[in-house]
């Protein structure tokens, strides 16, 4: 469908775009090479309403890259806190937290694409936020000073955020997921730079705590920024697709009983942090 067309919206000046485009021409793969390249330059694309099938959903995620199964081998994952859908609910309480996917990997998944099958009553939306964005505006001074840090992240770090006082056995598991010493200041390929912030950003390497802190936390509220920032209100059958490589995300309080689900491919990394 050479002739078909894609229509984009920004939704706001720094960040995600609306795309509005025929069902059957985003399944040929008509407009991949373009949602690509607009995914990289806006970080969070919405398809408002498309209404993809699970089949659809993974054909559609083949059309932009390599297709990432989930480490168990299902080809979609249920993104829900009802443990009788998904096992690892638990787990999903620290993506109520700013972070970015696959800090633990050598190659973090170039980008997720969420479904929207049950909403939430209330709350549930899921926010972006601009890391390439927040790095360009910080002030030259700043980034060349933080362009030379490096910073552990640890999967067990998120834990503190949502149980405060985990119990032992609860704490060696999260431990055995490991530690990863990564760059603030991630350089890529392409040559554009993006801040690596998030729940798993432990502590600045060969730093004092309280400076360490200090930092973290004011660079998280910088890229947190209303200026940097969309935030998505959920209809169901919206898909939304963001570059893990540029953006932060976190969903925003919901009640674990009301049964919000969202179905969740991946696109394999394509760079390693750096």
């Amino acid at each position: 469908m050479p002739n078909a067309l894609l229509e984009t919206t920004e939704l706001t000046p720094r960040i995600a775009s609306a795309v509005h485009a025929d069902k059957d021409a985003l399944l040929s793969g008509a407009h991949a090479a373009e949602l690509r390249d607009l995914l990289e330059q806006r970080g969070v694309l919405v398809f408002p309403r498309i209404g993809f099938t699970d089949s659809e959903h993974i054909a559609f995620t083949r059309t932009l890259g390599t297709f990432a199964p989930e480490r168990s081998g299902e080809e979609v994952y249920s993104v829900t806190l009802d443990s009788s859908v998904n096992r690892q609910a638990e787990y999903l309480k620290g993506s109520l937290f700013w972070h970015i996917d696959g800090t633990m990997n050598d190659v973090p998944i170039r980008a997720s694409l969420l479904s929207s099958k049950v909403l939430a009553p209330t709350g549930g939306e899921t926010e972006f936020c601009n890391t390439y964005a927040a790095y360009d505006d910080l002030a030259d001074d700043d980034k060349r000073r933080l362009e030379q840090l490096r910073v552990m992240h640890s999967a067990w770090n998120t834990l503190f955020y949502y149980d405060p006082e985990p119990d032992h056995r609860t704490l060696r598991r999260m431990m055995a997921i490991g530690d990863r010493e990564l760059p603030l200041v991630w350089t890529h390929r392409s040559g554009r730079k993006s801040l690596v912030l998030g729940c798993t950003a432990r502590h600045v390497v060969d730093a004092d705590f309280r400076e360490s802190v200090n930092l973290l936390v004011r660079l998280r509220d910088w890229a947190t920024g209303p200026q940097f920032v969309y935030r998505h209100t959920w209809s169901v059958g919206d898909l939304v697709i963001w570059d893990n490589t540029g953006t932060m995300h976190r969903a925003r309080p919901y009640d674990p009983e009301s049964g919000r689900l969202l179905h969740r491919t991946k696109l394999e990394g394509e760079e390693p942090f750096a």
